[in-house]
């Protein structure tokens, strides 16, 4: 399946469980190729490679088309609402993608204490300083979280140092917010 037909299955399996399930909100619903476009973009600039984890990741925005546009990356989607678990799993495996789909909270994830993720994304899912503790000592010596929000400022999260800040064409107001992992002293 190439990367368009991959994203075609995708919208229509969003938009007929969307009847039956709120997936997304009806912003999302509207403009959901303009969602779809920050996604692409954003795997464009960030080049996901190696573990990627995204956390409430709902309908599957940004994680499915970022993992469509990154093949070579093997993403990690967190979402405990039932359903919307339900959806994710089934769409990852019709669009044959290289995810796993996790049912729970991100408090609550079970995987093992060894795992490390060299990418960790987020789409307005609370405040940065309520979940960051969970995420940052999962990340790599070369890490990165990247926030999709409304605001250009970069978060205070300890152990993460500021990267980059990019517009994002949707609104004026939509950035892809980078941090990276504090470099270690050697």
């Amino acid at each position: 399946m190439s990367p368009l037909e991959q994203l075609n299955r995708y919208k229509e399996l969003l938009e007929s469980w969307g009847r039956k399930v709120n997936l997304t909100g009806p912003e999302a619903r509207e403009n959901l190729d303009a969602h779809i476009g920050e996604a692409e973009l954003a795997a464009e600039l960030l080049k996901p490679l190696g573990e990627v984890l995204d956390f409430g990741s709902g309908g599957g925005l940004p994680a499915i088309p970022m993992a469509i546009r990154s093949p070579a990356a093997r993403f990690h989607l967190v979402e405990s609402d039932q359903r919307k678990w339900a959806f994710l799993k089934f769409a990852v495996r019709e669009c044959a993608l290289n995810c796993l789909v996790h049912g729970d909270r991100l408090q609550n994830l079970r995987i093992p204490a060894e795992q490390r993720f060299d990418l960790v994304t987020s789409r307005a899912v609370g405040h940065v300083a309520e979940w960051a503790s969970y995420v940052v000592p999962r990340l790599t010596a070369s890490g990165r979280l990247a926030l999709f929000q409304t605001s250009p400022q970069f978060p205070a999260v300890p152990g993460l140092v500021n990267d980059k800040s990019y517009p994002l064409p949707r609104a004026d107001n939509h950035f892809l917010v980078v941090l990276r992992v504090v470099p270690r002293e050697t």
